[in-house]
């Protein structure tokens, strides 16, 4: 961090070698603000990730549904039997049964809002919220069966599994493509240094010949291409970050609309351009050292 730093606070004439114009200037800072942009939507996509995987899991750890599939005459006994054991098991916070309007809601999305529950032989639901280490389902399950035998208890767990390991796979891929993109922006910075080194190297020959060593020409570069990089990742993040706070945020409950920072999250940005200036610094001064040795 001490050479990049006196790399950039350095002698600043040094630069005059470099082009301050031509393709190798708008390809770094276009490459810069484009990969920036970019990884502030992969900064988004992971943290969010993060988000829903917890809040999934941890949604689902502390609820289960019972559902009651009895003959029509016997739904509401064995409903009442089921609370019952509900409010007598440890770890059980509450248990309620849902009614006609809250399974007609959780339908809609498939058969539409008008669907007549009351009419048709769904199962009753009951809403089971624990508390402290929870309950034992499978000492649960044993009592229901033997007075409820209608009764299957769903605690979720097959749901929250799959949940979270997706959500925890979206959030390496996050990662995996902020640094596919740290390393393309290297990539494309080394070639516009080297573009620039081989353009001119009459001009380096000319500054060998009155006493400038390699050291001093690299830095020469190294600190022009990072200046670029620095610029135009700055630019790219603050564009960024402003599409990413444009996104939708009604409905939160989904991934797409909840795509985003939130709390100190919204300051990781600031630090893309930091890491920019970084990728672009080490490039630069490989690719001088390399080319400049080529030049002998």
């Amino acid at each position: 961090m001490r050479r990049l730093t006196g790399g950039l606070t350095g002698d600043a004439q040094a630069a005059r070698v470099v082009p301050p114009t031509g393709f190798t200037a708008w390809l770094t800072v276009f490459t810069a603000a484009a990969m920036a942009f970019l990884a502030v939507f992969a900064l988004a996509l992971s943290f969010s990730a993060g988000r829903l995987a917890d809040r999934w899991g941890e949604a689902l750890a502390r609820t289960a549904t019972l559902r009651i599939a009895a003959p029509e005459g016997q739904v509401a006994a064995q409903t009442e039997a089921a609370l019952r054991i509900l409010e007598q098991t440890p770890g059980v916070a509450a248990a309620r049964a849902l009614t006609d309007a809250e399974r007609r809601a959780l339908l809609a999305p498939w058969f539409g809002p008008d669907l007549p529950v009351e009419r048709l032989p769904i199962p009753q639901l009951i809403e089971i919220t624990e508390e402290g280490e929870g309950f034992d389902p499978q000492g649960l399950r044993l009592r229901l069966a033997a007075e409820v035998p209608a009764a299957v208890l769903d605690d979720h767990t097959r749901w929250r599994r799959p949940l979270v390991q997706a959500a925890d796979r979206l959030r390496a891929l996050g990662w995996a493509a902020i640094a596919l993109i740290g390393g393309a922006m290297a990539a494309m910075v080394t070639l516009a240094a080297q573009a620039a080194l081989a353009a001119n190297a009459q001009v380096i020959q000319v500054l060998r010949l009155v006493g400038a060593r390699d050291a001093y020409i690299a830095r020469a570069f190294t600190r022009r291409f990072t200046l670029r990089a620095l610029g135009g990742a700055a630019l790219g993040a603050a564009a960024g970050t402003g599409a990413v706070a444009a996104l939708p945020r009604e409905g939160a409950e989904g991934f797409l609309t909840a795509l985003g920072f939130a709390g100190v999250e919204w300051a990781t940005p600031l630090a893309v351009p930091a890491l920019a200036a970084v990728v672009a610094w080490a490039a630069t001064r490989t690719a001088a050292r390399r080319t400049l040795r080529g030049l002998d």
